[in-house]
């Protein structure tokens, strides 16, 4: 096996140069997408991410090395066509991955540090999870099992993660039409940092923006509907143990405390956001509907109000 190279270490001053380009250009041209804590925290818990990525890498390592050494049904080798087929099998298990950590409550819990900031630039890409890098790799488990190599699957994974970075940005506008048409774009992710009842939970891909439109959840940004970035219920903290870890806080609480039975107690774990189980709730999907409801009542009253002007008239 080939040495392959730890690529997002080689990649940190690309990030800060660019960075600093961007935070640059935000000032020169007064756009205050950067505010000083929010980076900070941002930059911070990407730190954190990389150092724990130590230890939860080689627990990943190990554990795709006894499927591949034990229970691998093909060999698949290490040629340029290889590498092709993982890209597209890696993406589709992130899309998973990302779809389900919006839907399950339990995954949701370590993702959501990457939705807690309300700004949208280059350093929100390196506010990532403390504690998802533990068990979030059983999505990827099936590649190692099929054939691919555990190296080629990390250098992969790191591959997605390096490209997710620039996406991160309002800086850009909209990329040519091919490309927005199947690639994961600026446009197509800040739909996905949403809290927009119209954008919530959607377009979840890694690289290639296919899977979303291929399984029902690609949402285009609208001129008519500004992003509002953040979570439905911001947690209004620049705390980095806090942003890591109070979904964790949240979920425990609901689940062990007050009177439910154990299936609700279960519930609270594998339900999506939101979930209550005295109906209070209200999930993403509930939201839309709402939302979407509203609309059409809306445009239903100025269809009505117009139609009776053109009465009158």
């Amino acid at each position: 096996m080939p040495e392959f190279p730890n690529i997002i270490l080689y990649a940190i001053p690309f990030f800060v140069i660019s960075i600093g380009l961007e935070l640059y250009g935000s000032i020169k041209e007064n756009k205050k997408s950067y505010e000083t804590k929010d980076a900070v925290t941002s930059i911070t818990m990407g730190l954190g991410n990389v150092l724990l990525g130590f230890i939860s890498k080689g627990m990943v390592l190990v554990a795709f090395m006894m499927i591949y050494d034990n229970f691998r049904i093909f060999t698949i080798p290490f040629a340029w066509w290889s590498f092709i087929l993982l890209l597209f099998a890696d993406d589709f298990a992130y899309y998973w991955f990302h779809r389900i950590s919006h839907q399950n409550r339990l995954f949701w819990a370590s993702h959501v540090v990457h939705h807690s900031s309300q700004h949208y630039n280059l350093s929100t890409a390196l506010r990532q999870t403390w504690s998802g890098g533990f068990y979030t790799f059983i999505f990827w488990l099936w590649l190692p099992l099929i054939g691919f190599h555990p190296g080629m699957i990390l250098l992969q994974m790191s591959v997605s993660l390096l490209y997710q970075f620039w996406i991160h940005t309002e800086a850009i506008d909209k990329m040519p039409k091919w490309f927005e048409a199947i690639m994961n774009t600026p446009s197509h992710h800040r739909v996905h940092h949403g809290s927009n009842p119209l954008y919530l939970d959607r377009n979840h891909a890694g690289i290639f923006i296919i899977w979303d439109k291929l399984f029902g959840t690609f949402q285009p940004e609208l001129k008519e509907e500004k992003v509002v970035y953040g979570l439905v219920t911001n947690i209004n903290t620049h705390n980095p143990i806090t942003v890591a870890f109070h979904e964790w806080v949240a979920m425990g609480r609901d689940v062990f405390s007050g009177k439910k039975s154990l299936g609700d107690r279960i519930k609270y774990i594998v339900k999506p956001p939101g979930w209550k189980h005295d109906g209070t709730g209200k999930s993403s999907t509930d939201l839309r509907n709402e939302w979407q409801e509203s609309v059409g009542r809306s445009q239903s009253a100025v269809g009505s109000s117009q139609s009776a002007v053109g009465n009158e008239l």
